[in-house]
């Protein structure tokens, strides 16, 4: 039965898809050299979140060129909002803005070397992550979709948002924000779509999958709570340290005990421990802290539950105590299955049937998966690995040798526009 309303769904939209206007592809290959520069001139110029307020200026000034009714909001973000000249649904289009705490080492030569500050410290500035060609790809969507106005059902709204990476200490940020201060309001959006750069895809294809897609992220810290002692005499002491090694392990039957993980994957990693200031002397705490990576709603509220009770039971056991602080950050990234079998045709006509390829879970996060609370959600890869490097060899993301081969933003340009066209539909 559910082959069968896939199969329905796909008809319907190809049958209700909008044809694009006969300018539509001189349209995207004029600007496509200018998204290009775009895009590298920011990858210069990056700028930390919730401090993009260059990156703002010239995203506003932009679409403001362009006729595009233009608010700032989310403390540097930008909406954008483009009313067509037929009637139709609200379309969001999103992109990230920020860059992150990263020195780069890659060289070309619109490298980075940019310097900021970030909790205090100062740090380099890159865009090791690609939200600068997101930023340029939604741009150059903008340009084009304004340029058919007349032809253009429905409404867009263009969201540019900064602080995906997580805001600095103590502040609001991000698609959280971005919510909190209307961007998906006024007009009200009906769906929202989205995609992220990948330096290790192939060169111009689009990866998805249906349901959840990317992880949930959530930030841990236990304190263990010990007796101090001199290192030469234990057994007057609880040594938090030694306790804080029996959590680590407890927390990792959690994972390969305790979770069904035939249902969805689990991670709990920890990757900061503090303790001590001497090496003869048993301090009095310890501090574990470490991210939590789940793919099931149920399952992330669950593996909290089980991290709570294994690291007091622990501590318990030793004669310690534990205060425990769970942080999340983004949710499940799911793409409604419903929108994807919808506008999976869409992406096809964009950038051809080969080139759209079925994907697995990613353990990554993102918080797009915050709109998808709001809207029904697509959230998407596009590949930009350069052809003369091998998958394997593609260097990881938020590192300082992080490359992307910009010859194909074209691709991203086209998914949007032609997702923009075949929902914008007249609601029946």
């Amino acid at each position: 039965m559910r082959k069968v309303l896939i199969i329905a769904l796909f008809i319907s939209a190809k049958a209700s898809a909008q044809s694009l206007p006969a300018n539509y592809e001189q349209l995207v290959k004029d600007v496509t050299p200018k998204v290009v520069t775009w895009r590298r001139d920011l990858h210069e110029h990056p700028e930390l979140s919730n401090r993009e307020f260059n990156t703002q200026k010239k995203i506003a000034e932009h679409l403001k060129s362009l006729g595009i009714e233009t608010r700032l909001l989310a403390k540097t973000g930008v909406v954008g909002v483009l009313k067509g000249g037929k009637p139709g649904a609200v379309v969001a289009l999103r992109a990230d803005m920020d860059a992150l705490p990263v020195v780069e080492r890659v060289n070309i030569p619109f490298a980075s070397k940019v310097k900021g500050e970030y909790n205090g410290a100062e740090v380099g500035v890159m865009h090791a992550c690609g939200h600068d060609s997101h930023v340029a790809m939604l741009m150059g969507t903008a340009e084009v979709l304004s340029k058919m106005k007349n032809d253009l059902p429905g409404t867009v709204v263009f969201l540019f948002q900064p602080a995906e990476e997580g805001t600095p200490a103590t502040e609001e940020g991000g698609a959280p924000l971005m919510i909190k201060d209307g961007a998906l309001d006024n007009p009200k959006v009906d769906v929202v779509f989205g995609l992220h750069i990948e330096d290790w895809a192939d060169l111009g294809k689009i990866y998805y999958k249906p349901e959840s897609f990317m992880a949930s992220s959530d930030w841990f810290t236990i304190k263990v709570h010990g007796k101090q002692s001199h290192g030469a005499d234990p057994w007057k002491g609880i040594d938090p340290i030694v306790v804080s090694s029996e959590i680590i392990q407890g927390l990792q039957t959690i994972v390969s005990r305790q979770m069904d993980l035939t249902q969805a994957p689990v991670i709990i990693t920890v990757g900061k421990i503090n303790a001590g200031v001497r090496p003869n002397i048993i301090p009095e705490e310890a501090e574990l802290a470490g991210t939590i990576r789940t793919l099931d709603s149920k399952m992330q509220k669950e593996v909290h539950e089980r991290i709570k009770k294994v690291a007091t039971n622990i501590a318990a056991a030793n004669g310690a105590t534990v205060d425990i602080t769970i942080d999340t950050k983004t949710l499940v990234t799911y793409n409604d299955p419903k929108l994807v079998a919808q506008t999976l045709p869409s992406l096809q006509k964009a950038v051809g049937e080969n080139n759209v390829v079925p994907y697995h879970w990613v353990t990554g996060a993102e918080d797009f998966s915050f709109y998808g609370t709001k809207a029904p959600a697509f959230f998407f890869y596009l590949g930009a690995r350069d052809p003369k490097i091998k998958m394997e060899d593609a260097p990881a993301h938020h590192t300082p040798d992080f490359y992307i081969d910009d010859s194909r933003l074209d691709a991203g340009i086209k998914a949007f526009c032609q997702l923009v066209f075949d929902y914008s539909k007249v609601k029946k």
